[in-house]
């Protein structure tokens, strides 16, 4: 393999002096418009790539932002890294993406990642509960997601999982499901106390026990939606059962459960989800659920980063509203066929 095409192979393709081409490439103003090209050309025949580590320790500036979230696998986050990805590629930078797993000690090895590699600013979901590791961040820094209210001063951006919570209860309400049950994360989730509150708050003003709800916890994985329907359908083994899923994930293994217990959803099991990942869509039968904005949450974080960058940063939380997606997994328990399948077809 030869080696790596250098500067001084551009300036000579050129016939331009090493700082010439060097200015050329990174848009000074002043080299004329003829030279640049040339410049230009030349790189492309010699098959030069800007080494971006190099150009920002001389400038400050290397072209690199870095986005820091829970779980890439999930298809949300991966939404909320292309929306991120679109407004970064706009300004003609490049997005490095991390995947911490929920896990501190994985963030903290991520976040130093980030520092190392010189990015402009950072977009980043936190896990830790520690302010001091965002306060030393160094860089211009953005948080995103429901853990990020324990922040509050640092701008935000962040689905109104308050608003997105009395959407799906006043759904389900309107089907006759005054009192489903959930499925929520682990109680170590910031995210869970928001949903879990958020229904509290609800039924209070409904005059309702939240008391009376039935509950499971369990990850926020496919494979926890399905063990947590499983013990769902065994603490109630008849009559038909309404669940509210805190992500979409887990309705989709909820679904699989009810399956494989020779139960039908929504006939048996009326299933509503929470975050509107694409594989929704595509299920059987297709699960009605409340989509949060995750695309963009992604841009609207990336343009709060450049704001901030600008010296025109945000103040406090941005709230971003959800909106029901009606489809196939809810049954109208007070329609004249009780259990008419609600919403197919409608989003």
């Amino acid at each position: 393999m030869g080696r790596r095409p250098t500067i001084i192979d551009v300036a000579r393709l050129a016939g331009v002096s090493k700082s010439t081409a060097a200015r050329a490439l990174t848009d000074s103003g002043d080299v004329n418009d003829a030279t640049r090209e040339k410049v230009r050309l030349a790189a492309r025949q010699a098959g030069y790539e800007r080494n971006h580590l190099a150009v920002g320790m001389r400038s400050g500036r290397s072209g690199l932002f870095g986005l820091v979230i829970p779980d890439i696998t999930n298809p949300f986050w991966a939404e909320v890294a292309r929306g991120a990805q679109d407004i970064v590629g706009e300004r003609g930078a490049s997005l490095l993406v991390f995947s911490s797993d929920w896990d501190h000690d994985r963030e903290a090895a991520h976040l130093r990642a980030v520092r190392q590699a010189r990015v402009e600013g950072a977009i980043v979901n936190p896990v830790s509960d520690n302010v001091d590791d965002f306060g030393r961040f160094g860089v211009p820094l953005v948080l995103i997601g429901s853990s990020a209210e324990r922040f509050p001063d640092t701008a935000s951006i962040g689905s109104d999982i308050a608003q997105a919570v009395r959407l799906g209860m006043e759904h389900l309400a309107s089907l006759g499901h005054t009192r489903p049950a959930l499925i929520l994360g682990p109680k170590s989730r910031l995210a869970r106390a928001r949903f879990l509150r958020a229904v509290h708050e609800y039924c209070l003003e409904h005059d309702i026990d939240p008391a009376s709800l039935l509950v499971e916890e369990t990850d926020y994985t496919f494979e926890g939606g399905q063990a947590a329907m499983q013990r769902l359908m065994a603490r109630q083994p008849i009559g038909h059962i309404a669940v509210f899923c805190a992500n979409d994930l887990m309705a989709l293994g909820a679904m699989l459960a009810v399956r494989d217990a020779g139960r039908e959803c929504p006939r048996d099991v009326s299933i509503l989800g929470f975050d509107g990942v694409p594989a929704g869509a595509f299920s059987w039968p297709t699960l009605t659920t409340i989509e949060k904005p995750a695309r963009e949450l992604g841009r609207r974080a990336a343009l709060a980063l450049f704001d901030e960058i600008a010296g025109r940063p945000q103040a406090g939380r941005t709230y971003l509203p959800c909106r029901l997606i009606e489809r196939g997994s809810l049954a109208d328990l007070g329609a004249q066929t009780p259990l008419r399948i609600a919403g197919v077809g409608r989003s």
